[in-house]
């Protein structure tokens, strides 16, 4: 039996997003001693699967879901991704605006999935 296309759409986002959030901040962690274009060459060697996850993941959300709203539960998913990767891969303290900025994006998936 086939993954509703809302959870199909949600678990391809969450995957293409940890992609995203390595390819973006990653490299931050390692590769301070070499030049920037060899760390542009990586993200985009990992962005690529990103890519290959997110568009298949929107395309199939499109329909069930709104551009809007796929665009907020995007956003929501990349908090959620990055709170963990700040805080056990790059080793950043916890904020309560981590907190904070989530109860906001609480507030804007009401409006977008309000009728």
């Amino acid at each position: 039996m086939p993954l509703p296309v809302g959870l199909q759409t949600i678990l391809l986002l969450i995957a293409s997003n940890v992609f995203m959030t390595f390819a973006w901040y990653g490299h931050l962690k390692f590769a301070h001693s070499k030049p920037w274009v060899i760390a542009a060459l990586l993200s985009w060697g990992i962005a690529l699967f990103e890519y290959l996850l997110q568009v298949p993941a929107n395309r199939i959300g499109y329909g069930t879901f709104s551009l809007a709203q796929l665009k907020i539960i995007q956003e929501v998913i990349t908090l959620s991704v990055f709170v963990p990767f700040a805080l056990f891969y790059a080793g950043q303290p916890f904020k309560l605006d981590f907190v904070w900025a989530g109860l906001c994006l609480v507030g804007a998936v009401y409006f977008m999935f309000r009728s």
